[in-house]
């Protein structure tokens, strides 16, 4: 498309000297809309130098994602873009044909992005796709080719290699694809790697496994990366430069020490201000009394495999059972590494395994057992257990509007209330979470990230539960909006006593809002307490390994 661009006086600052792999001069991308171009990244000025990890961070929609698509020339089509200079090693890209842009992809530039499930081809094996990569911008064939192949596998981590080669990505985890991902990007060894969020879905020690194989691969290959990220302690640990983008613009430009010692921009202030912590906790640790509102005792889950002629039914055993107990106000924590279980104990609670796997145990949800209802005891005792999940988008159904969305819950669970009644309920949950009125008739995807996060939690109180599950409620959210968020939870569970059992794989957000943390490990808590004694003082090994992957500011 044809992009028509109006002079931009504004400029952008640069950042190191010597050498530079990636050096990017005046960099402009603009948006058609209805209402005229709209500048998505505006005078970006960058550089980064051989072995140099150069952090670009900044909130949804401030324009890192947009920076590194420009790069790649990758934009959509209702995109442009012009720079000054885009040079890679000297060469600069803007001037290349896109048949030369094809060999820099992949074979010059390598790129991470945040969701490898959506970026692996699920109809072709690992190898295949490891192979293609090699092929297109490598000189190995036959033989030579898939033993490569293999040793990238290996060197990212994958164990058994030559045998993982044939498996597909569903076969592997999330922590395991993201190391495919790094394989496939590293694997024609480009001089530049673009990492998109490459770790904000992990656990915390998944996260650190990819964070110190990265920095193995760049001192091996003298590789300069451009991480894009919101999450500050992972910048702090591994970036030695630092660029803050607000609104398409790079407002601050520093080494690491320097930004996280003494930032200068207001907006940097903010941000680090947000990161949740317990120091600067709002609400006091509670302290549990009277009866719980949910106790779990002994809940197992087992995944059944079918019944064969010669032999029965098998099952792989994923909740080994488990307990906990649950008061008036109160959040639980419940951490635990990717696989351990925790999601799927959110769900054997709500019932969304019935059919899929055999649940055992007891569930008492105000002295009844949950896990036992069934028919209209089942649905009304569902109005008092109810869950947020991780991605809203997901969640919510995109071709209803938002006060549909909220009323059909209550309309399902709360049938004594009349259309007006659910109607007006719906008005006032909006306000309650910090939306406007008029939201009700809009609809999601015209929401940003939190926005919508705060639509999930007004449709889960809609129906007034006594228990509300978080699971991963803000892992994808930024640092301010994720404050907003834990802040709006703080301020409900006053006003309505909720019980919350909130399901996370980050330590700075469970000290900023847990009461009682419970640890799992392969389907079993090994570990529970108050907050302050199980971060401060671990006893069991499984914690004292989540605490020392913890990247901190």
């Amino acid at each position: 498309m044809t992009i028509r661009w109006q002079e931009n006086k504004q400029s952008g600052p640069g950042s190191g000297h010597g050498a530079k792999v990636l050096e990017v001069e005046s960099l402009d991308v603009g948006i058609a809309t209805e209402d005229g171009l709209k500048l998505a990244v505006s005078r970006l000025n960058l550089a980064i130098s051989a072995g140099e990890t150069f952090a670009l961070v900044g909130e949804s929609g401030s324009g890192k994602s947009m920076t590194a698509l420009a790069l790649l020339r990758l934009l959509p089509e209702v995109a442009g873009m012009r720079a000054a200079h885009i040079r890679l090693d000297g060469v600069d890209l803007t001037r290349l044909t896109e048949s030369e842009m094809r060999g820099v992809r992949g074979g010059k530039v390598g790129i991470i992005f945040q969701e490898p499930s959506t970026c692996l081809n699920p109809v072709l094996t690992i190898g295949r796709q490891l192979e293609e990569i090699l092929s297109l911008h490598t000189v190995y064939r036959g033989d030579a080719l898939r033993e490569r192949a293999e040793q990238w596998l290996d060197r990212v981590g994958i164990p058994d290699a030559s045998r993982r080669l044939n498996d597909y990505p569903f076969q592997f985890s999330g922590g395991q694809k993201q190391r495919i991902m790094i394989a496939m990007a590293l694997a024609a060894e480009p001089r530049l790697l673009i990492a998109d969020e490459p770790t904000t879905a992990l656990d915390v020690t998944v996260q650190n496994q990819i964070l110190e194989l990265l920095a193995d691969i760049q001192r091996e290959l003298g590789l300069a990366i451009l991480l894009i990220t919101h999450d500050l302690a992972v910048v702090k640990k591994v970036a030695q430069h630092v660029a803050l983008m607000r609104y398409g613009e790079i407002v601050e430009v520093r080494d690491a020490a320097g930004f996280f010692a003494n930032p200068e921009h207001p907006y940097a202030r903010e941000l680090l201000a947000a990161i949740p912590s317990m120091d600067r906790r709002k609400r006091p640790i509670m302290q549990a009394q009277g009866e719980p509102v949910l106790e779990v005792r002994d809940l197992t889950v087992q995944y059944m495999k079918r019944r064969s002629i010669f032999r029965g039914a098998t099952g792989t055993e994923v909740l080994k059972g488990i307990s906990f107990s649950l008061h008036a106000g109160e959040t639980l924590a419940l951490l635990g590494g990717s696989g351990c279980g925790k999601t799927t104990a959110a769900k054997a609670l709500l019932g969304l395994l019935d059919g899929q796997a055999e649940v055992g145990g007891q569930a008492l949800l105000h002295g009844e057992n949950l896990l036992q209802a069934r028919g209209r005891e089942l649905k009304r005792m569902r109005g008092q257990i109810q869950i947020v999940f991780q991605d809203p988008y997901a969640s919510l159904d995109p071709r209803m509007a938002v006060g549909e969305i909220i009323a059909e819950g209550m309309a399902a669970l709360r049938p004594e209330w009349n259309r007006r009644q659910r109607e007006e309920r719906a008005v006032q949950l909006l306000e309650q979470v910090g939306l406007p009125a008029d939201a009700v008739r809009r609809y999601p995807h015209e929401f940003s990230g939190g926005q919508r996060q705060r639509i999930a939690i007004a449709r889960a109180l809609s129906v007034e539960p006594s228990v509300l599950i978080c699971d991963e409620p803000t892992s994808a959210l930024d640092v301010s909006v994720q404050a907003q968020i834990l802040d709006l939870l703080h301020s409900l569970q006053d006003t309505l006593k909720l019980a919350c059992l909130f399901i996370t794989h980050n330590f700075g957000v469970v000290e900023y809002v847990a009461d009682r943390i419970a640890i799992m490990h392969s389907g079993q808590i090994v570990e529970e307490g108050p907050a302050q004694q199980v971060l401060h003082s671990p006893r069991h090994p499984q914690t004292q390994a989540l605490l020392a992957a913890v990247p901190r500011l």
